[in-house]
């Protein structure tokens, strides 16, 4: 699965459980931007988010899906979600 990821224009990167290591910042800013849970975390977001709606049409799962990467996006820069949504309806 994680090499169709690069083709489907999403980057992956590996950490090395047997170094141990869990997280690493790449780019030296203090965040960790590589974590080994990043799917989990992502996949756990989106479920506790659909689950309200009780089943969802293939036709709308695109978009929930396309919805939930953003807030998972947005999370991961430190901004709120509103602000961040009417960012990109404004622009």
């Amino acid at each position: 699965m994680y090499a169709r990821l690069q083709t489907w224009g999403y980057e992956h990167k590996r950490i090395n459980y047997g170094r141990g290591e869990f997280a690493r910042d790449d780019d030296g800013d203090g965040v960790c931007e590589v974590h080994g849970k990043t799917m989990e975390g992502f996949w756990s977001l989106l479920r506790s988010g659909l689950r309200p709606h009780r089943g969802i049409s293939r036709e709308k799962l695109s978009v929930y899906l396309s919805f939930f990467e953003f807030i998972h996006h947005v999370r991961k820069r430190g901004k709120a979600l509103l602000p961040a949504l009417i960012e990109l309806l404004v622009t």
